[in-house]
């Protein structure tokens, strides 16, 4: 079993409450728009970080995190990208990859909105963790961790706090 702590768009801020969130997890996986290397670091002392890059990520961050990252955890093959698209509506190019790679979790990042649906179409299901930072349009700063044993996803929980009470960023 694999204790996994997702998150999307830090926009170069880490807020400390989602890390302490993270604290029992066993690895921590950023769907795109980490900002800053710096960021990526942080996570990564914390508990070994998989991530994808998103459109403002920078050149350093794009030398080391692939654009979508495919990846076994347990017996559940995952598909992580930061423009993805949801279940009815997906990216042309994120379409593609999840008819070939046939993923059971698909995972992806950019609209700032938490999203948990099930695709019957393409048997998979879709997370997309919101946005944890500060920067953009949303008011809740969200962020999700779960459970993968076997070839199942479980304990799934969310985290959420209104952005604008959050003081001392990392």
């Amino acid at each position: 079993m694999k204790r996994i702590g997702l998150l999307s768009d830090t926009h170069n801020c880490l807020i400390p409450e989602i890390l302490k969130f993270f604290e029992n997890c066993d690895e921590i996986w950023h769907a795109g728009d980490l900002g800053s290397i710096q960021i990526a670091e942080e996570l990564n002392k914390l508990k070994p970080l998989k991530a994808v890059y998103g459109n403002i990520d920078g050149g350093e961050v794009r030398i080391i995190y692939p654009e979508t990252l495919i990846l076994d955890c347990e017996n559940v093959k995952v598909v992580m990208t930061h423009i993805g698209g949801y279940p009815g509506n997906y990216e042309k190019k994120s379409k593609s990859i999840i008819i070939k790679e046939k993923p059971k979790l698909f995972i992806s990042g950019h609209s700032h909105i938490l999203k948990v649906i099930y695709d019957k179409k393409y048997e998979l299901l879709h997370l997309n963790p919101g946005a944890a930072g500060k920067s953009g349009f949303h008011n809740v700063s969200t962020a999700m961790r779960f459970e993968i044993s076997g070839d199942k996803i479980l304990n799934l929980e969310i985290f959420e706090t209104s952005k604008n009470k959050l003081k001392n960023p990392v």
